[in-house]
C-alpha cells in the first residue's frame, strides 16, 4: 500500500488561502471562497516569478543600503556620517558592544540569511528536488519568523533616541541609506509571502495552477 498522501486536487477539494476554508473544487476558473469571497486556486499564482522578482529587487536595493550613510550623529561638535557597517564598528569602539551586535544582527546578518534561505527554497523547489523537504519547510517557517523581527531596527532607533534623551548623544539624523534599507526589508517580507511553501512538496516545474 502506498504511503504517499493524496493531494487536494486528487480529492477534489481546494483550500482558501485567506480564511483556510476547505471547499469543493467545482472545476470553474475564477471560483471564489463562499466564506470570504477570495479567489480560489491550488497554489499562489506565479509564485516563482513574483518571489524571484521581489528578491532580486530587494538585493539591488540592499547595495545602496550598505554603501550610502544611514545615520548622522552629532556629539560635542563632532559630526559623523555612518554606513551600516561603519556604524557597527563605531558603536563597538565607543563602548556599546550590545548595541553594535543588535545593529549587526538586524541590518546585516538577518537580511543575508533571508536572501540565502529564499534563494535555496526557490532554486530547490523549481528543480523539483526531493532533498530535505522537511528541513526546507522548517527553513521557510524560520524565514517567516525572522520576518517578524525585521523591524528590529525600530528598536535600535528607539535606543538611540533614548541616548539622545539622556544627553549621551546630542543629535541623530537619518540619511538616505536608511530608506533603501527599509525598502529592502519590505521587499524581502513580500518575497517570503509570495513563495508558496507547498511547492516544496509538489515537485512540479510549473506553478500555473
Amino acid at each position: 500500500m502506498s504511503d504517499v498522501l493524496p493531494r487536494a486536487s486528487e480529492l477534489g477539494v481546494i483550500g482558501c488561502h485567506v480564511c483556510g476554508l476547505v471547499c469543493k473544487d467545482i472545476g470553474v476558473d475564477g471560483a471564489h471562497c463562499p466564506r470570504c469571497h477570495s479567489a480560489l486556486h491550488y497554489r499562489k499564482a506565479a509564485s516563482y516569478s513574483r518571489t524571484w522578482a521581489l528578491l532580486i529587487a530587494a538585493f539591488v536595493l540592499y547595495i545602496p543600503a550598505n554603501v550610502l550613510p544611514i545615520m548622522r550623529t552629532v556629539s560635542l561638535g563632532d559630526v559623523d556620517d555612518n554606513t551600516i557597517l561603519s556604524g557597527v564598528v563605531e558603536l563597538w569602539v565607543k563602548g556599546s558592544p550590545d548595541l553594535a551586535i543588535i545593529v549587526f544582527t538586524a541590518s546585516i546578518m538577518v537580511p543575508m540569511l533571508k536572501f540565502f534561505a529564499l534563494v535555496t527554497l526557490l532554486w530547490s523547489s523549481h528543480r523539483s528536488s526531493t532533498w530535505a523537504r522537511q528541513q526546507r519547510s522548517k527553513l521557510y517557517r524560520l524565514v517567516e519568523l525572522i520576518g517578524y523581527w525585521s523591524m528590529l531596527d525600530v528598536f535600535v532607533v528607539a535606543l538611540l533616541t533614548a541616548l539622545v534623551q539622556f544627553g549621551l548623544l546630542s543629535r541623530v539624523e537619518p540619511l538616505p541609506g536608511v530608506i533603501f534599507f527599509g525598502l529592502t526589508v519590505v521587499l524581502t517580507m513580500f518575497a517570503s509571502m509570495s513563495f508558496d511553501p507547498r511547492l516544496i512538496w509538489d515537485g512540479r516545474e510549473s506553478d500555473d495552477r
